[in-house]
C-alpha cells in the first residue's frame, strides 16, 4: 500500500500526533506507589486567562530538560502542571460578559457571580495549557491543578492563617493602586500608567528659633506634605 509523504516537514501534524500518544501511554505520570528516588516540580501556574509568551517558552523548556533528565537517570519524577485563577484579570473577563447582557456582579450577588467565573473558567480557560502540550511538556496531566481548587484554596488560608498567628504577616496602613470600578487593590503589575502635565509645588518649612528662614522641598502631591513630622538635609550643604 502506498502512502504520500510530504515533500516538507509538518510539526501541526506530526509533533501533536505523537504528543497524543505519549499522554495515552502514560509516559509522563508519577508512581505514588514507586519504591524509585522522588523527583518534583511544581510548574509555576500561568494565569488561566493568559496565553503563552517567551518567558513561558523558556521557563518550561528549561523545567522539561530537568524533569526529562532525571526520568532517564530512573528518578520517580512528578512535573505538575496546573493554573492560577488570576482573580483581577478573570473577574474582569466575566464583568465584560455580564455588561454585554445589561448586568453587574452585584446584580447577580457573591455565589451567582463565584459560579459564573466556574462556568467561564470551564468554557474558555486553559488555552495556555494547551499551548504547553504542544511545545511537548512532559507533565503529569492526570494530576492537574487549579489554584481556585477547594483543597488549594483551603490550604492557602491555613497558610496565610498560621503566619499571621505566628506574626509573620500582618495588616497595616499602605499606599495601595486602588481600582474604582472593581473596588479591590491591584498590583503594580496590573496597573496602566499614563504619563501627564502637572505641576510642581514649593512649600517652605519654617527653621524653628531661626526667624524668616526655611528649607524649601519641591513636589508634584502636596496633599502628603501636611503629615510630615521631620525632614532630613545632608550636612554641608549651602542652601
Amino acid at each position: 500500500m502506498k502512502a504520500d509523504i510530504s515533500k516538507t516537514y509538518n510539526p501541526k501534524e506530526a509533533e501533536s500526533r505523537r504528543y497524543a500518544w505519549w499522554e495515552s501511554q502514560g509516559y509522563f505520570r508519577a508512581d505514588a506507589t514507586s519504591k524509585l528516588p522522588a523527583f518534583v516540580i511544581v510548574m509555576p501556574p500561568p494565569n488561566v486567562t493568559g496565553s503563552l509568551h517567551m518567558g513561558h517558552m523558556l521557563n518550561d523548556t528549561v523545567q522539561d530538560v530537568i524533569v526529562r533528565r532525571k526520568r532517564m537517570l530512573g528518578f520517580n519524577t512528578l512535573w505538575l502542571p496546573g493554573m492560577d485563577h488570576a482573580g483581577i484579570a478573570t473577574q474582569n473577563v466575566v464583568e465584560k460578559e455580564l455588561k454585554k447582557e445589561g448586568r453587574t456582579r452585584h446584580d447577580l450577588g457573591r455565589e451567582k457571580f463565584v459560579e459564573r467565573v466556574w462556568q467561564w473558567k470551564e468554557q474558555y480557560g486553559g488555552i495556555i495549557l494547551k499551548q504547553i502540550r504542544r511545545i511537548g511538556a512532559s507533565c503529569d496531566w492526570s494530576r492537574e491543578r487549579f489554584t481556585f481548587d477547594a483543597g488549594l484554596s483551603r490550604a492557602v488560608r491555613e497558610v496565610f492563617v498560621r503566619l499571621y498567628e505566628e506574626g509573620l504577616i500582618y495588616r497595616g496602613k499602605r499606599l495601595i493602586n486602588w481600582c474604582p470600578r472593581c473596588h479591590t487593590a491591584l498590583s503594580d503589575l496590573e496597573v496602566i500608567h499614563e504619563p501627564a502635565d502637572s505641576k510642581l509645588y514649593y512649600i517652605r518649612y519654617p527653621l524653628k528659633g531661626r526667624p524668616n528662614t526655611f528649607i524649601e522641598v519641591a513636589t508634584t502631591r502636596p496633599e502628603m506634605k501636611p503629615v510630615d513630622t521631620a525632614g532630613a538635609v545632608k550636612p554641608k550643604v549651602d542652601r
